[in-house]
């Protein structure tokens, strides 16, 4: 597979949420998102820059409920992207941690593209909402994304401002999945004993 070719289109039909995505791997960073949650499209449209990844999501989501379903199936669909548009995941360097800063907030990401889903998160958010968005939904986004990508994901943040901790947090989820994501061109096959990262 060449880097060309890791691109994925996934979409997803459900009594909560419409959705529509396409996500490339190694793009521009460019985004077109509309979830109906403004901060929401704020930061998926960060991930995608500070990722180098283009993507295009539409979601129509039960917002009259609340976010919750939105937030967690744009992550399901963008995680299922990520798994398909890298196939074997051959030649990729696999793992990747980066730490970046938002003012007074830091987070923190190490992850595996392994195949072998898992979640890991320490810390709490400063205020419960941001705007139409509620801030612990952070977390259960990288959640839901590391559970459909197939990583093995620990997170972190400190701060005083939700709006800088969960943004931080989508930079750097972002930055770590873009090294992590990357073909070394020294390998060849998958990087693993086992010869393989999809079973």
């Amino acid at each position: 597979m060449t880097t060309s070719e890791r691109r994925a289109t996934v979409t997803r039909d459900t009594g909560e949420t419409e959705i529509d995505c396409t996500l490339t791997v190694d793009g521009e960073g460019s985004a077109t998102v509309d979830t109906g949650i403004g901060f929401f499209d704020h930061m998926l449209t960060a991930f995608a820059r500070h990722g180098l990844f283009d993507l295009e999501l539409e979601c129509d989501g039960d917002l009259e409920i609340d976010d919750h379903h939105t937030v967690e199936d744009v992550a399901i669909v963008l995680g299922s992207a990520l798994d398909e548009a890298l196939g074997d995941r051959a030649g990729i360097v696999r793992y990747a941690d980066r730490r970046v800063p938002l003012d007074e907030a830091v987070a923190d990401v190490v992850v595996d593209v392994s195949g072998r889903p898992r979640f890991y998160f320490d810390g709490a958010f400063s205020q419960d909402q941001i705007g139409e968005f509620t801030s612990d939904m952070a977390r259960h986004f990288a959640e839901s994304l590391a559970m459909n990508a197939g990583l093995t994901l620990h997170a972190s943040v400190t701060g005083e401002n939700a709006h800088h901790e969960v943004e931080a947090l989508f930079k750097t989820l972002a930055r770590s999945l873009d090294d992590a994501t990357r073909v070394d061109e020294r390998r060849e096959g998958a990087p693993s004993t086992k010869g393989t990262l999809t079973e």
